[in-house]
């Protein structure tokens, strides 16, 4: 893709977009900025690109900017319904979202994960285990670091894994990953999308750009993603924890075995750090993955050994009175509370927040099964309290800190206080880093404590 001279109107100038600005200008494109905050709210970008000839439309949008631009790359957050993004398609301009963008100037062999729950312990995973392997590698996409940056810093790698966003994949065009993960798909982002079938096809087209000599690694047990093992062009790897696989990689009595044109490789998980049945599929898919693409299997296994997990997924924060007290706040949708559930009994559950319009029926029998009592807090606890509050000892709480107090004061020796709210965080916290925060410190605060 030539840049040179190329009118290119970037969108939105957060971390990203002040990326972008930078690549695309030092390779002599003619770069627009527009953006809806004005110049006072975005001093701090703007100071980051003093020095770079770019052209900026702040404080508004102009439909004859994206009209007139030869690409436009826009934010992922904002939607295809755009009237700004239409007008550049009905002008017949093209419309990239950054991982688009970097893609097409990356040579190293990507590995690209997505799905509802679990992008990014495995993205993080795969490369601990790439690099624990000797392959220098960039890890980024829509976690931390953007992927234009590896092209900004010029760093010669050998492995790229990304983990990319239903929202990011929407305006792929080239986009195509070595091996391509799709983990899961259960309801999610139907605030943005007006069917679930239109977020399932979102996800699907980290697929589209493969052929034969490419890998699709598909989790077998999720009935949405195996229907995509007989669509997909690249070759399907399989992944299960319910069935054993004469190729692929499976778990069975406490052992993940990989097999593939004859090789076979086990990992037994007794010594692995991270907890629950969803960090299984995780790591199987980082496995196969790395394992597919070169990696040492004893080192991989080392590696896996080694990873503690991330923060926000479901932390032991304390015990207490015999009780153990866990932090999923990152499980802002139905899928990853499935997940977290299924992975304990004797369940005080502390969920809700700002509903994202999913259903919480589907998690009606691991509550019934596991879930003693069920404190909810937050908009959608009224919802929530409908869908499934007859399943089991239902209480409504006005702020986290309340229901963590009626938590202990509920919650019995052996059992389980898991804050994992199946919503996101935005009618009370700034974010779900914050509401991970103020669960931690009330907590922190329950008689005969003292820090987590």
């Amino acid at each position: 893709m030539e840049l040179a001279g190329k009118n290119i109107l970037v969108v939105g100038l957060a971390r990203t977009g002040v990326a972008v600005v930078r690549f695309l200008a030092e390779r002599g494109a003619r770069v627009t900025v527009t953006d809806l905050r004005d110049e006072a709210a975005l001093a701090g970008p703007l100071g980051e690109l003093a020095r770079l000839p770019v052209t900026y439309v702040l404080g508004r949008h102009v439909e004859a900017d994206f009209a007139a631009a030869d690409t436009v790359v826009v934010s992922p957050g904002v939607p295809q319904e755009s009237p700004f993004l239409q007008a550049a398609r009905r002008a017949g301009r093209e419309v990239v979202t950054e991982i688009e963008l970097a893609s097409r100037f990356i040579a190293a062999p990507m590995v690209a994960i997505t799905g509802t729950n679990g992008k990014t312990t495995t993205t993080t995973l795969t490369g601990e285990i790439f690099s624990a392997c000797g392959f220098r590698t960039f890890v980024g996409g829509n976690i931390g670091n953007p992927l234009i940056e590896l092209l900004e810093g010029g760093e010669a790698v050998e492995r790229v894994v990304v983990e990319i966003s239903s929202f990011q994949l929407e305006w792929i065009s080239t986009f195509r990953p070595k091996v391509a993960v799709l983990l899961n798909v259960t309801e999610d982002h139907l605030d943005r999308y007006a069917t679930f079938q239109e977020y399932i096809d979102a996800k699907a087209r980290i697929f589209e750009n493969q052929d034969a000599s490419d890998w699709a690694v598909l989790n077998m047990d999720d009935p949405i993603v195996a229907r995509f093992a007989g669509r997909v062009g690249a070759a399907v790897f399989p992944m299960s924890q319910r069935q054993e696989l004469a190729e692929g990689i499976f778990h069975r009595d406490g052992v993940i075995t990989f097999r593939h044109g004859g090789r076979e490789e086990r990992f037994p998980t007794e010594r692995f750090r991270v907890a629950g049945v969803h960090n299984i599929e995780n790591i199987m898919a980082s496995l196969a993955a790395a394992l597919l693409l070169g990696c040492d299997a004893a080192r991989a296994l080392a590696a896996v050994e080694a990873f503690g997990g991330l923060p926000h997924r479901m932390e032991l924060v304390r015990e207490l009175g015999g009780v153990r007290y866990y932090e999923d706040s990152k499980a802002t949708n139905v899928g990853s509370v499935g997940k977290a559930l299924a992975s304990f009994t004797d369940i005080t559950l502390i969920a809700g927040g700002k509903d994202k319009g999913g259903s919480y029926v589907p998690l009606a029998p691991l509550v019934k099964e596991r879930v003693r009592h069920m404190i909810l807090i937050g908009e959608a606890k009224e919802r929530i309290a409908r869908e499934l509050g007859h399943l089991t000892d239902t209480r409504m709480a006005a702020t986290l800190e309340e229901a963590v107090s009626l938590a202990a004061r509920l919650t019995g020796q052996g059992g389980v206080v898991l804050f994992s709210p199946a919503c996101s965080s935005f009618d009370m916290f700034r974010d779900y880093e914050e509401r991970a925060a103020r669960f931690r410190a009330a907590v922190s605060a329950l008689a005969g404590g003292g820090a987590p």
